[in-house]
């Protein structure tokens, strides 16, 4: 769909879209080769969700990133040296895009821009999984938990349990309880023995691995107790959440407390992707549709490629590496010369990245979800699980666009970012049906909320 609002035109250019990981090394491989890209932006400062930057942070950069401050420093002090030496343009949401450009705003400013190459480095969010309380004050996402640490210095509690499954997990309630918060206990839903099987695998990063154990044995010897196997029942409260019920073993456990952090995942952000027609495969350990790639980074769209846990959930690491290939691979498709030495070198180091994550596919593996009829799933437009069951069974709705159509999940803010999984989950268990078979929400924009008074260029 193409939607350029008034606004000037930049000539065709090479774009990084994201300041993660991913997106800060494909610039300075870029410029290292002759190339001033464009970087476009959400965040102030560089560093992307997983080394966020706050205005104003708390605390050194040991106490924020823990273990990985080094990286972190690494890649705000590259991202510094792009903002000098790249066009940088921190604050700007990318709303919508077309092939060739993309639409941006920045403090309500529209702009249109063109682009010869484009390398989507979007990152990832919270997957959100719809359980009875949810919606209650004090109820967060683990990746919401951890904005808050790195951007504010500030932690939700006191009182807080973490609940999910994934590494995150326990990175986080580490941080938390290191912060000075009185983490209750960590539920985890992955079984231990899962665990335990993966090492052979998750031994191929020994280090990462260590780093692990560390924050999983800092925690019970500081008193903070860790459940496998535990299954998040509620959160229950009288106006914010006061108690959280678990089954940790098949024995139910009730959990006082003042904030809940859940996790169970994380979503690669690909609605840009969507938009600009790439082909899509399901991808059955992520239990999500991600835009197909080659091993360079090239999607199926011309001219546009992918990098980051934006393409594929890795981590941070494994982000650095595939930002300097899609970048090489863009400069190459220009017909500028690179290393093949070095493609080849970044090839090996992802192979072994590669094995250490389906280690902690293996060990973390997604839940599905499970709710009662009263549980809201979608929030914009608060649709309950039980309309979408109605809905699916009275239809005979097999897939996911036409269970939009009927209910209107999915239409509001946040166009399906929140919802989608969880609404995926519930139709294919309601219709029987695996979860590749009832499709995906396609992508519209805005894919990020922008004023219509501002669409329709009149100042609000």
């Amino acid at each position: 769909m193409q939607m350029n609002p008034p606004g000037g035109v930049d000539a065709p250019t090479m774009v990084v879209v994201g300041a993660g990981p991913a997106g800060v090394r494909a610039a300075q491989t870029l410029l290292r080769h002759g190339v001033r890209p464009v970087i476009v932006d959400e965040a102030a400062l560089p560093g992307g969700q997983i080394y966020r930057q706050g205005v104003a942070p708390r605390g050194n950069a040991r106490q924020r990133y823990g273990f990985e401050w080094k990286r972190a420093q690494a890649i705000h002090t590259a991202g510094a040296d792009l903002a000098t030496r790249a066009d940088y343009r921190a604050g700007t949401a990318v709303w919508n895009a077309s092939p060739g450009s993309l639409d941006l705003v920045r403090d309500g400013e529209l702009k249109t821009l063109a682009y010869s190459r484009l390398l989507l480095a979007t990152g990832a969010t919270d997957r959100v999984l719809p359980f009875t309380g949810w919606t209650l004050p004090g109820v967060y996402s683990l990746g919401g938990a951890q904005i808050a640490l790195k951007s504010q210095g500030c932690v939700f509690g006191p009182r807080i349990v973490f609940a999910g499954t994934g590494p995150l997990l326990y990175l986080v309630a580490y941080q938390y309880a290191r912060a000075g918060a009185h983490v209750l206990a960590v539920l985890d839903q992955a079984p231990f023995v899962g665990q335990v099987r993966a090492t052979p695998a998750l031994l191929s990063q020994p280090g990462m691995l260590a780093k692990g154990l560390y924050y999983l044995g800092w925690l019970r010897a500081h008193g903070i107790p860790v459940h496998h196997n535990a299954q998040l029942g509620a959160a229950q409260g009288d106006g914010r959440v006061e108690t959280v019920l678990a089954a940790i073993d098949g024995q139910s456990r009730a959990f006082a407390c003042d904030a809940l952090a859940v996790g169970h995942g994380l979503r690669a952000e690909t609605q840009l992707a969507d938009l600009l027609d790439c082909a899509f495969d399901f991808d059955a350990v992520q239990r999500a549709w991600l835009a197909r790639r080659d091993p360079d980074g090239r999607s199926s769209a011309a001219g546009v490629y992918l990098a980051g846990d934006g393409a594929a959930i890795g981590g941070a690491v494994m982000a650095e590496l595939a930002g300097e290939r899609a970048a090489l691979a863009m400069l190459a498709d220009s017909g500028i010369a690179v290393s093949a030495g070095r493609v080849q070198a970044l090839a090996r180091q992802q192979a072994r990245w590669a094995r250490f994550r389906r280690g902690l596919d293996q060990a973390f593996p997604l839940p599905g979800a499970s709710c009662d009829d009263s549980v809201m799933v979608c929030r914009c437009e608060e649709v309950r699980a039980g309309t979408l069951r109605a809905a699916a069974e009275q239809y005979a709705i097999d897939d996911l666009n036409r269970l939009k159509a009927l209910t209107r999940i999915g239409m509001g803010l946040c166009q399906g970012r929140m919802c989608q999984a969880g609404a995926a989950e519930l139709l294919a268990d309601c219709r029987g049906l695996a979860l590749a078979d009832i499709g995906r929400l396609r992508g519209q924009a805005p894919v990020k909320p922008v004023n219509l008074a501002v669409l329709g260029g009149v100042q609000p």
